[in-house]
């Protein structure tokens, strides 16, 4: 039977919505033969707020929110987190690389002082450490390395000229027998094109993106995860939240704006024990930041051109 008095509540701040429903899939699967399950909320934007204010009704033992959203719960008197014992930030890099500083310092003036603080992050750059530096008191640091046996990603880059890589992408897809491949463009935009060209040439592509409503993101990353969709052409932003454990190719169609980006891109493939390929697309105007990226990741790839 559940403890006549609740314990103290966990807070998970993560940076998009479709991260806070990964994490709440996992802690569901963690709980799930507990005598007890522990009550779970979600709260992020893009959908009603009413279901999720219902939700909170008698409390929570876990929260998983958006900045914004769990912001707007707490002014609607939804949610009181001055008890709080626990507060998890999932990709911290990406909180604060989305401009979440603000909101992050406001919610931790809400917060006891009295708490247990942890911060996750495929990276740690120096805005994360300043972070760590400020929030947390002697910390312990534990790095994860990747399991036994898993397989090297194969990176690869093609010069290409600007108006010929769908050409070229559309070419690897059909001679590679690509499946299921995650194309990253700069802007949504660039993926709207891509997808419809992609489309017109005979292959089930769909943007994602996050001007895209929740029920067609959704949507495209069930279609994608069931092999419906061959690609899906996506921007930095939307691509946080598409995490599969068989993506073979991950293609740089946009080189990705920084070093570290480049790492959570081509951290999409490889995973579970599976090979991993990425491709990165250089365009003559792009040779200069490739390079940059080659430079800061410790790279030195040929730069291959194909007939």
């Amino acid at each position: 039977p559940r403890p006549t008095r609740r314990p103290r509540p966990g807070l998970v701040v993560v940076p998009r919505r479709e991260r806070a429903q990964q994490v709440a899939s996992v802690l569901q699967a963690l709980s799930q033969h507990l005598a007890a399950p522990p009550k779970l909320a979600v709260l992020t934007g893009g959908v009603s707020i009413n279901p999720q204010l219902m939700r909170l009704r008698g409390g929570a033992d876990i929260v998983v929110a958006t900045p914004g959203r769990l912001l707007d719960v707490i002014e609607r008197n939804g949610l009181r987190i001055g008890h709080v014992a626990t507060l998890v930030l999932d990709e911290a890099d990406r909180l604060l690389d989305l401009g979440f500083a603000e909101e992050l310092a406001r919610i931790l003036r809400l917060l006891p002082a009295r708490r247990q603080n942890l911060l996750f992050s495929a990276t740690f750059p120096a805005p994360v450490q300043a972070l760590a530096g400020q929030w947390l008191h002697d910390p312990l640091r534990v790095e994860v390395a990747a399991p036994q046996g898993v397989a090297e990603i194969t990176q690869r880059a093609i010069r290409v000229d600007a108006p010929r890589r769908t050409q070229l992408l559309r070419h690897l897809i059909e001679q590679q027998k690509w499946t299921r491949t995650l194309v990253f463009v700069a802007t949504k935009h660039g993926a709207e094109t891509v997808a419809d060209k992609l489309r017109k040439a005979g292959i089930e592509a769909e943007p994602f993106h996050g001007v895209l409503g929740q029920g067609k993101r959704s949507q495209v990353l069930i279609d994608f995860k069931a092999g419906r969709l061959q690609v899906v052409v996506a921007t930095d932003l939307a691509a946080r939240g598409i995490d599969i454990a068989q993506l073979p190719v991950v293609v740089n169609y946009d080189l990705p704006r920084s070093a570290v980006d480049y790492v959570h891109r081509i951290g999409r493939t490889g995973r579970a024990g599976e090979s991993g390929l990425a491709v990165s697309f250089v365009t003559p105007a792009s040779e200069a930041h490739w390079r940059l990226i080659e430079k800061r990741q410790g790279l030195s790839l040929p730069l291959e051109m194909l007939p």
